[in-house]
């Protein structure tokens, strides 16, 4: 089958050919519909910290129909429309069981999707509702990170909201809060690109970053934001969100950093802070995320700027290093 294959740090993922694989004892085998491109595989083939080591197929947000069944698998069969939560675990300790593969001793995030087929295990899909678009269904996992950080966040209804960072978690984030009740969704960036698409997803207004934020995220929010969500992983970003949040706030922290950072944790003490870490998600998040997918008041089919064949993947992965209009690219393999 053909697949984009990772080489080494910094060089561009390569189209190529590789084994097809086989539907072992408990897993099935997708035809990949759609995959996602997501920030982290952008770190993963830059940073050796993931350990990527040559000739991998990375790619973790996909869906696809179903092709074939191993041996022991129910539930599933050929002709299905499934999304895939890229969270493997052993499938029967207390954690799996509870639906925290995450914290499974024997956890480990999957890749394969940036490929015409991959093989995944079935505790890790999920059959596709009627109505909901195999096209769509690659949404599900950054939507289930994203209500993830919300759950994190204890978040209450009314609540007065910061997301900084407009990538496709910080929108996604966005979109979260606004459904579940947040009175007032600031979204702050760099740049305006992503205004309109904030706003589609549910935002109630838009900032640029400058050196009077601090004042216009209380006037925008009608007071002090009560959660900032820290959506962009780069250091010094905490103890910005921790200047922003009022006092016994919450400061949640979704953006992936791999380098040490900082933060003043004098003004964190005296405000009272509390600084929650958000990662993955568990299944019961993950089967929300996809009834999400049902359009309702704000669509989260907004966040997907463009669909890209696997020929123009290389390209298309590439570009999303610098920042662009874009927001999350799908790929079409």
């Amino acid at each position: 089958m053909r697949a984009a294959i990772f080489d080494a740090m910094g060089q561009p993922l390569r189209i190529g050919e590789v084994e097809t694989p086989e539907a072992a004892a408990g897993q099935v085998l997708l035809k990949v519909c759609r995959c996602g491109i997501c920030g982290s595989d952008l770190h993963m083939t830059e940073d050796p910290t993931f350990g990527l080591q040559g000739g991998e197929v990375i790619g973790h947000e996909f869906s696809g129909e179903v092709m074939d069944v191993g041996a022991d698998v129910t539930g599933l069969k050929v002709g299905d429309h499934v999304t895939a939560a890229p969270l493997r675990g052993c499938g029967t300790c207390e954690a799996c069981k509870r639906g925290e593969p995450a914290w499974c001793a024997n956890f480990s995030l999957i890749g394969g999707g940036y490929a015409e087929f991959a093989a995944v295990d079935t505790f890790q899909c999920r059959k596709l509702p009627w109505g909901i678009s195999a096209e769509d269904g690659a949404l599900a996992e950054p939507l289930g990170v994203a209500l993830h950080g919300i759950m994190r966040a204890r978040m209450q209804p009314g609540a007065r909201v910061v997301v900084v960072g407009a990538g496709a978690i910080g929108l996604a984030v966005a979109f979260w809060a606004r459904r579940l009740g947040a009175a007032q969704v600031v979204v702050v960036d760099m740049h305006d690109h992503q205004r309109e698409r904030a706003m589609d997803l549910g935002a109630t207004d838009f900032l640029i970053s400058g050196p009077d934020l601090d004042r216009c995220v209380t006037e925008a929010c009608g007071g002090a934001p009560e959660i900032v969500f820290e959506c962009v992983g780069k250091p010094g970003l905490i103890d910005h969100c921790i200047g922003l949040v009022a006092p016994r706030g919450r400061v949640v922290v979704l953006g992936l950093c791999t380098a040490p950072d900082h933060m003043d944790s004098f003004r964190a003490i005296s405000k009272e802070v509390e600084i929650v870490m958000s990662v993955f998600f568990s299944m019961p998040e993950f089967e929300m995320a996809i009834r999400a997918l049902d359009a309702g008041t704000y669509a989260p089919q907004h966040l997907i700027s463009d669909t890209v064949s696997l020929d123009e993947m290389p390209q298309a992965f590439e570009a999303l290093r610098q920042r662009t209009t874009q927001c999350k690219v799908l790929i079409a393999p």
